[in-house]
């Protein structure tokens, strides 16, 4: 009798699941037992504890995907909390007098690499214990298979990656490349398992507990971006399958970094990033989903295209996985060496707050506390702003909060974008192209500045403001500020620096590391 460990982490889904798949079909397995869990110290509410959004998006995902397979194959998810090794093994030899096939899907974050490998070693010891690892399907290459080909170099732009692709995928007769198609969800299952012992679980009323004890200021919020299967493809259906002329259109540089003119809210892209990062949805579901749209007429090209946003991600994960201290900013060849100042908190604080005195910076901070996402035009400016633009901060802190924040954060993509914004890798923007935080109708951050109404919602002191001031309110006359309600020093702050005398400070400084 085989018992097969379901170890769900970046497939919370149960399509295009080749972990789950190979669990319901295969002939050595007679019951399953899914599990996900909470690294240490994620849920407790600690230093180390993700932030509201990215925790409940979560716990709904969670909840989706216990009530798919509940409904759709007839088992149960267990929840636990703790250090990966220690919950596992305990699992393990909880199954008493069953051999265990601990079975899940590739991911490349070093942390969860070296479990794995802690894992084998021990797995090694019991031939009534083995693990299975299924390739990569969080991405559309084999990460390791590409990385650890004789012809790899470390990608740094689309032409690199249009190489890549064309050497380890096929090309169709319409010119698009074969990345394989979706696997279905599984028409048959087997059992859970009740063979294990009594390991701690977690239902999912204790996270919901738990995240309202955590945040109790959050206890009316309504999540914008809900979590799971379901909600991922439902707006696969209304942003990109039902809308083959937006994504026949699409140009990432040419969507609006201020959302859609009816909420500021949603998203002017797919807003389909969350269900990525969480593998709520398939990425090979929504390559197919472009190239079906791409079939009915022409269609824009990588690197703007939706595909070309694909590849690019699809770098990311390379890099991630092939240069050293990819998370650092000491030790990694993909980071120059920048003499950043100090820890400042009143800055970090100011900037994470949306306290800057900066109202197109502020809303987009504030936009990322309250909903967990940001357009990727916002996080142009505000990571600029933080780093070489006008704060001259270390990237990795603004990182930090992306990481406890965002919905969508993602180990790789995340380090990759704040070392290219940061201007420290290889990959990046040229360092004097810095963004303006006060930005005008012409600013490539794409702002809609007639109205301001994102401005307006997400700093609502200002909303009284006439749009000539709105993004530099401390240079409105004091009549102007008496009628709007909102007095700049005390109703909100002043600018925390001079843009102007930060920035060609900054360039300076800039410079002489990059020289040095």
């Amino acid at each position: 009798m085989t018992v097969a460990v379901l170890w769900f982490r970046k497939s919370l889904r149960l399509h295009d699941n080749e972990a789950l798949t190979w669990a319901c079909s295969s002939d050595e397995v007679d019951s399953i037992l899914p599990i996900y869990i909470f690294d240490e110290g994620e849920i407790d509410g600690g230093g180390e504890a993700l932030g509201f959004n990215r925790i409940k998006f979560t716990e709904q995902a969670l909840k989706d995907l216990d009530s798919g397979l509940r409904k759709e194959l007839g088992i149960c998810l267990k929840i636990f909390s703790g250090d990966y090794q220690e919950v596992l093994k305990k699992i393990v030899t909880g199954i008493g007098g069953e051999r265990v096939c601990l079975a899940y899907e590739y991911c490349s974050e070093p942390r969860i690499r070296d479990a794995e490998d802690a894992l084998k070693d021990w797995f090694g010891i019991s031939e009534s214990f083995r693990t299975i690892s299924f390739p990569a399907r969080h991405t559309l290459l084999d990460i390791e298979e590409v990385v650890g080909s004789k012809d790899y170099k470390k990608p740094n732009s689309m032409k690199d990656m249009e190489r890549i692709f064309r050497r380890h995928f096929d090309v169709n007769s319409m010119g698009f490349y074969e990345v394989g198609d979706p696997l279905p969800v599984p028409n048959n299952s087997k059992p859970l398992t009740d063979a294990y012992s009594s390991v701690n679980c977690l239902e999912i009323s204790d996270l919901e507990r738990i995240i309202m004890e955590t945040y109790p200021e959050r206890s009316d919020n309504t999540q914008y971006f809900p979590g799971g299967e379901t909600e991922a493809l439902e707006r696969l259906r209304n942003k990109v399958t039902d809308r083959r002329q937006f994504v026949n259109e699409f140009r990432k540089p040419n969507t609006i970094s201020t959302n859609s003119e009816d909420d500021p809210r949603e998203p002017s892209t797919t807003g389909l990033s969350a269900y990525l990062s969480s593998g709520c949805l398939s990425i090979r579901m929504l390559w197919r989903e472009c190239e079906s749209s791409y079939l009915s007429g022409s269609h824009t090209k990588p690197p703007e295209s939706l595909h070309g946003q694909m590849m690019f991600r699809e770098m990311f994960y390379l890099l991630s996985r092939s240069v050293e201290n990819w998370d650092s900013d000491v030790g990694n060849d993909s980071c120059i060496e920048v003499a950043w100042d100090d820890f400042d908190r009143e800055k970090i604080m100011a900037w994470e707050t949306g306290s800057t005195g900066y109202p197109y910076i502020d809303a987009m901070m504030r936009q990322l506390d309250e909903t967990g996402w940001m357009h990727h035009l916002g996080r142009h400016a505000v990571s600029c702003f933080l780093t070489r633009g006008q704060l001259w901060q270390n990237w990795t802190h603004g990182r930090d909060v992306f990481e406890r924040k965002l919905v969508d954060s993602d180990w790789a993509l995340n380090n990759g974008n704040w070392l290219w914004l940061a201007g420290v890798a290889p990959f990046s923007m040229p360092y004097y192209r810095i963004y303006n935080p006060c930005p005008d109708s012409k600013s490539s951050l794409n702002v809609e500045t007639v109205n301001a109404e994102f401005i307006r919602y997400w700093v609502p002191e200002l909303r009284s403001f006439p749009s000539k001031y709105i993004f530099e309110p401390h240079l409105a006359p004091i009549s102007i500020q008496k009628s709007a309600g909102c007095m700049i020093g005390d109703d909100y702050p002043l600018p925390i620096v001079d843009r102007k005398q930060s920035r060609k400070e900054n360039l300076i400084r800039f410079k002489a590391s990059r020289e040095k």
